[in-house]
């Protein structure tokens, strides 16, 4: 599908693209994309050569990511998570990535906000502190101060950054179709359906009112929980450039010599933590998809917040059991179940390769030999998705997110205790997966359905019948039968009439000439003997023919 780019602004961020990645050293990556006449007119390209030098290409792709601007950070985040596809140097480097932005003065946020509200925020805040607490590639946040004097967080987005995210989008399905021109074996990577996802989830992260109802949903998820929080959301003043929340004062995730001395108990906390982001992705299936220490906040009683929902995960019920059947393959040592779900997350690319049983009994070896303790969760996903990509087997799409989750969280959980066992924390929940599929109460149900559906065939089949028997009637019932073999069946069937009829044949020469040799001894016309043995003549050959015929084919 071809995409047309605007003639001033699309061509004009185009030539800022071109001219960073020239800097760093991708000239010979645009000359056969044919951007090289770009890169030429930027005359750029000799200006930052330097800052490349000494560099490996993962930190000058990394660099030149950041410089492009916030969709191909956010981009080259997501990329990050897809180990199947790219090797340890170039994630390790894609991981580094954080979004560097200069900030936004108050008064150039505040005049897109009030514009959407139709009211001045003076109007509604009795003090908004113009210093930003942070600063990202789509929003900036500040704290302020309500009528009622309840402190909150206001989270706006950033002047102009929609239209400059749609134009990258627009640039970036352009280099995708060009990229597959040039590479062919792209294809089994499936790009374009990478990009469609990356593409729905910024888009979602553009619309800051979206961020607050993913919390809420998740927040619906923890309502029995004391020890979870996600900050309540004031939908008064919550629009698409604009969210407030409450503020709750914690300490930040990072900052380990706070919580320790605040007497936090950091074993217990990601203990919590953990069990926290697996009963989002396991059971509710709506998952904060980036849980990095930046994103959570420690409270008294080892209690936990979390924070920025703008970008989540969602799993369907059956990407949840292919999940768990996989993560039992490897726990019940069954490599086939593994190899299975692995060959239908690859899709019709898989190639059905008999080593890669045999490389997954190996890996599930090394696996199943270590204890608990000592299994590293981001290993055993890096080592899985080597051997994946060793095989040319790529996740889908829709597991992106699901993997940087898994990633996060075991890079935070060992950040607040060297000994935290993921996999430890996740076997209760898999038991308990494994046994509500498969228990009594499962079975039951499955049982009710299956008498349901049952009782709903019966009802329907006397109307059934009728249709069908009024079709039949009217001449308008038909039969079509697909079969792959069909041209075979017509053989055997054209086959089979032939050896009939020379059977039919046989047959009756030989009953013929037995007749006419019976009454031989009558007074018969002068030759009709000799028709009789010439009969019986022909139907031995007849015979040997349809015996030969009939052991030809048996032999085929």
């Amino acid at each position: 599908m071809s995409v047309v780019l605007g003639v001033t602004p699309d061509l004009r961020r185009l030539g800022d693209l071109v001219a960073v990645l020239a800097r760093y050293g991708f000239s010979e990556t645009l000359e056969r994309a044919g951007l090289s006449r770009r890169w030429h007119k930027t005359g750029s390209q000799k200006a930052g050569d330097a800052d490349s030098s000494g560099l490996t290409s993962a930190e000058r792709l990394r660099r030149a990511l950041e410089e492009m601007g916030p969709t191909f950070v956010k981009l080259g985040q997501i990329l990050s998570t897809r180990i199947d596809l790219f090797e340890p140097d170039i994630i390790a480097e894609l991981e580094r990535l954080r979004d560097r932005v200069p900030t936004v003065p108050f008064a150039e946020l505040a005049a897109e906000v009030e514009a959407e509200l139709g009211q001045p925020l003076s109007a509604i805040f009795e003090r908004i502190d113009t210093k930003p607490l942070a600063a990202g590639s789509i929003a900036q946040v500040h704290g302020a101060r309500l009528a009622t004097g309840e402190e909150v967080i206001l989270k706006i987005r950033r002047p102009g950054i929609r239209r400059v995210i749609e134009s990258d989008l627009r640039l970036l399905r352009h280099a995708v179709g060009v990229a597959l021109a040039e590479w062919p074996d792209l294809v089994r990577y499936h790009p374009h359906e990478i990009l469609a996802e990356f593409a729905r989830s910024i888009r979602a992260e553009l619309d800051l009112a979206n961020e607050c109802r993913n919390a809420e949903r998740v927040a619906a998820g923890f309502r029995d929980r004391a020890d979870i929080h996600v900050p309540r959301v004031l939908w008064d003043w919550t629009c698409e450039v604009m969210n407030v929340q409450e503020r709750i004062e914690g300490i930040p995730g990072g900052d380990l010599a706070a919580a320790h001395g605040a007497g936090l108990d950091l074993k217990r906390i990601a203990a919590r933590g953990a069990d926290a982001v697996l009963h989002m992705i396991l059971e509710e299936r709506f998952f904060h998809a980036d849980p990095h220490a930046g994103n959570v906040f420690f409270l008294p009683g080892n209690e936990l917040v979390f924070i920025d929902f703008g970008m989540v995960g969602h799993l369907s019920r059956r990407r949840r059991d292919e999940l768990v059947d996989l993560l039992y393959g490897i726990v019940e040592r069954r490599p086939d179940r593994v190899a299975r779900i692995l060959r239908d997350w690859a899709g019709a690319d898989a190639q059905d390769d008999p080593t890669l049983e045999v490389r997954l009994e190996a890996f599930i070896d090394r696996v199943y030999g270590r204890p608990l303790g000592a299994l590293n969760l981001s290993e055993l996903v890096f080592d899985l998705t080597a051997l994946m990509r060793a095989h040319d087997l790529a996740l889908p799409p829709d597991l992106t997110l699901l993997v940087k989750a898994f990633v996060s969280l075991d890079g935070m959980g060992r950040q607040l205790d060297p000994s935290f066992d993921m996999v430890a924390t996740a076997r209760p929940i898999l038991e308990r997966l494994m046994w509500q599929r498969h228990g009594p109460e499962a079975m039951a149900r499955a049982a009710r359905q299956g008498l349901g559906d049952s009782a709903r065939l019966a009802a329907r089949l006397p109307g059934d019948l009728t249709q069908l028997l009024d079709a039949a009637r009217r001449g308008r019932l038909g039969l079509r039968v697909e079969l792959a073999e069909i041209e075979r069946i017509a053989e055997k069937m054209r086959q089979s009439v032939t050896h009939l009829t020379l059977a039919v044949v046989v047959a009756a020469l030989t009953v013929g000439s037995s007749i006419v040799t019976a009454a031989s001894g009558a007074d018969l016309p002068f030759g009709l003997a000799s028709f009789a043995m010439l009969g019986f003549f022909g139907a031995v050959i007849g015979g040997f023919i349809l015996l030969w015929s009939i052991w030809r084919n048996g032999r085929k």
